[in-house]
């Protein structure tokens, strides 16, 4: 079994598609857990505002099985690629921890974003805060803990799933 963080989010029907996506890790998953959630400006693009969080459960899935389940919960909740790394999506879900595995350069997990966003890190540190980043060998608490990123760029909100 593997532990898993990933981070969920969405700018477009965001509390439908969230809600379906809890609901689907709630089934596959069951010992998934969630952060908070919180909103944040849409970041290198104008577009509305996200909704994100992070979840952690366990997996007996290998990456690449794993990786293919969240496109598949993506294109479930009607997201489309069209190339653009910064544009408005129904869903986005992807893989910030795989156990203590380095993937990189070949996949970007540890995912880099962790140490760039604090929509990324913030929920993460909440569920994941004693977890050994396996690159850095400083706990997700103590990169967030030590962080720069302005956590006033984040603010709380609820959904009626959670």
């Amino acid at each position: 079994m593997t532990q898993v963080f990933v981070d969920i989010g969405s700018n477009i029907n965001r509390e439908e598609n969230i809600c379906a996506c809890v609901e689907q890790l709630r089934i596959d998953f069951p010992d998934v857990r969630f952060s908070n959630l919180y909103e944040s400006k849409s970041e290198g693009f104008d577009g509305d505002d996200f909704i994100n969080m992070s979840a952690v459960f366990t997996t007996v899935l290998s990456f690449a099985e794993l990786l293919a389940y969240l496109k598949a919960l993506e294109e479930k909740q009607k997201r489309t690629r069209d190339g653009f790394k910064f544009a408005s999506r129904t869903m986005d879900v992807d893989i910030l921890l795989f156990g203590d595995e380095i993937l990189k350069p070949d996949k970007d997990v540890p995912r880099a974003e962790i140490l760039k966003y604090p929509f990324v890190l913030f929920p993460l540190a909440e569920i994941a805060a004693d977890m050994i980043h396996p690159e850095l060998g400083k706990t997700i608490g103590e990169l967030a803990s030590e962080s720069e990123l302005d956590r006033n760029k984040i603010w709380p909100v609820e959904l009626s799933c959670l």
